[in-house]
């Protein structure tokens, strides 16, 4: 009685196994034909093709390792800082160290006048911001490769964009979400805090970090459009980076100007919850209108983007809670602000293996997406608040 029904479903895998079969030798075929073509040349046609191909498994072993491996990683790098132990707000001046007195010596008459102390010259307190915005530049291109303007990742999976594909994109990913929330932070020192407003001209620093970062994040060596050499993407954020550092330096020596007003607080806040809102209604966008689950290629860039913007923002804004202190304690805000660092940092504690857009009301497959937009928008719902309070 059950033997019709076993030879049926002998006869159905014999025929998957030889599809297989068919597959597989398919796939195969043209490495076994170019081994044997390979087998037959001499052997100045050997080395160089020998060559090329350990040239090309070293480079995209290196691409591989680069994308996969996240250096100084940290979700709380903000510790490292110390804000805590700042007194005063940026660009505000230091209080001058006691001058050590030398004890005087029984050789020395009495009526003699004593030499005269060098004044010692002014200091102020350098900006936070500008510190992790300079920190951050160099965490994306010096402490990692910055990914997106590699060549294979030009290149692409066989002429697929990396972003369009489940592998290797999201580190890439982000590095361009922290690197948009220093690009939003640079318009914003040039514009209002790096300057009195309406009295002094846009510092010369700040405006050449600005320009730098503006830079196309996926430019390598050489180009089509326009076509010839060119300056790869991290050169400039590299130049960004160093023009930040420049403008704090001069600011400790009280040479440049830090605006630390609230109306420019409001504004800082008001553009980073525009920025994060903009961020939002990309999560929703693509958790509404696509639930492939597991299977949502431009799910995990969409959300490691996100996830990179908050990782910027976090020690953005914790700075900034260093740099404008003494409004933030005017106002009474230091309760609220220290939960809207909390809310940034809830967020960064999802970091999924592997990044799921199911459907928000599914079983199997979860919804990170959505996750992640519900802490984006609990962020910018906080800098809102923050906002409101501080226009009063």
């Amino acid at each position: 009685m059950l033997d019709p029904v076993l030879a049926f479903f002998r006869r159905i895998f014999t025929a998957l196994g030889r599809g297989a079969s068919l597959v597989i030798a398919w796939l195969f075929w043209p490495f076994r034909a170019a081994h044997g073509w390979y087998g037959n040349r001499q052997g100045f046609i050997k080395v160089p093709i020998a060559a090329a191909l350990v040239f090309i498994v070293g480079l995209y072993g290196y691409f591989v390792w680069q994308t996969q491996v996240w250096t100084n990683f940290n979700p709380d790098y903000v510790n490292s800082y110390k804000f805590s132990e700042r007194t005063l707000g940026a660009g505000q001046e230091l209080p001058a160290a006691a001058p050590a007195t030398a004890a005087a010596s029984t050789a020395t008459p009495p009526a003699a006048d004593a030499a005269p102390a060098v004044a010692a010259a002014k200091s102020c307190q350098s900006s936070a911001i500008v510190d992790v915005s300079a920190g951050l530049i160099d965490f994306n291109v010096d402490q990692n490769a910055w990914i997106s303007s590699m060549l294979l990742y030009r290149l692409g999976l066989f002429g697929i964009d990396w972003d369009s594909t489940p592998f290797l994109d999201n580190k890439a990913s982000f590095q361009r979400g922290v690197n948009q929330a220093v690009r939003r932070t640079s318009v914003e020192l040039v514009d209002s805090l790096g300057r009195v407003r309406g009295t002094s001209g846009v510092d010369n620093n700040l405006q050449s970090a600005r320009g730098n970062l503006q830079f196309d994040e996926y430019s390598w060596y050489f180009g089509l459009n326009p076509f010839g050499p060119k300056t790869p993407s991290p050169s400039y954020y590299r130049s960004a980076a160093e023009s930040l550092r420049k403008f704090n330096a001069s600011l400790s020596q009280c040479n440049s100007v830090f605006d630390g007003r609230a109306d420019n607080l409001i504004q800082f806040v008001d553009r980073i919850a525009n920025d994060i809102g903009g961020t939002s209604a990309i999560l929703r966008e693509r958790s509404e209108n696509y639930n492939g689950g597991w299977f949502d290629t431009r799910a995990d860039d969409r959300f490691w983007f996100a996830y990179g913007q908050l990782y910027g923002y976090y020690g953005i804004l914790s700075a900034a809670g260093a740099d404008f202190s003494q409004v933030i304690r005017e106002r009474n805000l230091t309760s609220l602000w220290n939960d809207t660092l909390l809310q940034t940092r809830a967020a960064l504690r999802i970091q999924p293996f592997v990044i799921s857009n199911g459907d928000e009301s599914g079983w199997i497959m979860p919804s990170h997406l959505a996750t992640m937009g519900f802490y984006v928008l609990r962020v910018r719902s906080n800098l809102v608040e923050l906002r409101s309070v501080l226009d009063r």
